[in-house]
């Protein structure tokens, strides 16, 4: 028996046995090769017959379009199809084309300029959840604001002030900046009122002589401002501006809220101060608990709100 050559394995096919394997397959490969055209053939007329349909229609009308689904469910095959067409990109690709379509521009278009779109968008403009948000976002924005500017107050009532006076008792500069907030408020009530009177007045042929007109508009004016920093003193221990600025009065040694009385002699004390250019207030720098000329006339104190019970 011959050896095998060098460098060929003991037990590969020789050629002999190649040339054998090859003319066995021949035969099966063209008979393949010739019934390709005709398989097809064949399959196309079977899946074209009537009776196919019939049983084609059947199974759909039947549970198999249920249990298919819940099994590509079960299977996560959609799942799977999206991942494998995001790793390919194509899923990337397949979007960028449909939102490049001039089709897909001209739906959006008329979808947008639609009745019904405009109700949708109505609804969800003025819908109350809508409205609270807003109303909560302008809310927290004032209350920063506000705790800002309080904070500054504070910071600077504690650097002006020339004597050491407790904690809880206001400064100048917060008490200065509420009063400022109250008086745009009485402002914009004395002009809201000059324009109603105004329109009574030319109703009626006008208010004459003039400098009785412009008397009459002073006199309403100091009424607002009695009855504002009386009526809020008296009820709530505070005007607007003093509740925004976390501040309240207080009686000196009874605490609790003023008497109707009280809060009108410290409006007058509040007017004595402003009149000289606010030289009423200067006590309050050097008085042991910041108190300014309203408050010696009405005996009363201004506190920080958070320390109010405190005090």
């Amino acid at each position: 028996m011959k050896p095998p050559a060098e460098g060929v394995p003991p037990d590969a096919p020789s050629p002999v046995a190649d040339a054998i394997g090859g003319a066995t397959v021949f035969p099966a490969r063209v008979a393949a090769r010739v019934l390709r055209g005709p398989l097809e053939t064949a399959v196309e007329d079977l899946l074209s017959a009537p009776e196919i349909g019939r049983i084609l229609d059947r199974a759909l009308s039947g549970p198999l379009p249920e249990e298919l689904a819940h099994s590509m469910t079960r299977h996560r095959v959609f799942e799977r199809i999206l991942q494998k067409l995001a790793a390919e990109g194509e899923l990337e690709r397949l979007l960028d084309e449909a939102l490049a379509s001039p089709r897909t521009l001209t739906m959006l278009d008329q979808l947008l300029a639609s009745d019904a779109m405009g109700q949708v968008l109505k609804r969800a403009i003025t819908g109350p959840e809508v409205r609270a948000a807003v109303a909560t976002q302008s809310a927290g924005f004032a209350e920063q604001v506000m705790g800002g500017v309080r904070h500054a107050a504070t910071g600077l009532d504690r650097r002006v002030a020339l004597s050491r006076a407790p904690a809880q008792f206001a400064g100048l500069a917060s008490r200065g900046t509420a009063l400022v907030i109250d008086a745009l408020a009485i402002l914009a009530v004395s002009v809201a009122l000059g324009a109603a009177a105004g329109l009574v007045g030319s109703l009626v042929g006008g208010v004459k002589p003039a400098w009785l007109a412009g008397f009459l508009l002073s006199l309403a004016g100091v009424v607002v401002a009695l009855g504002y920093f009386s009526l809020f003193w008296s009820t709530v221990g505070q005007t607007p501006g003093m509740r925004l600025m976390h501040l309240r009065v207080l009686p000196l040694h009874t605490g609790g809220r003023l008497s109707l009385w009280r809060a009108l002699v410290r409006t007058l004390g509040l007017a004595l101060a402003i009149i000289p250019c606010f030289l009423g207030f200067v006590p309050a720098l050097f008085d042991s608990r910041r108190r300014a000329l309203p408050d010696y006339v009405a005996g009363t104190v201004v506190v920080y709100d958070d320390s109010a019970s405190a005090a």
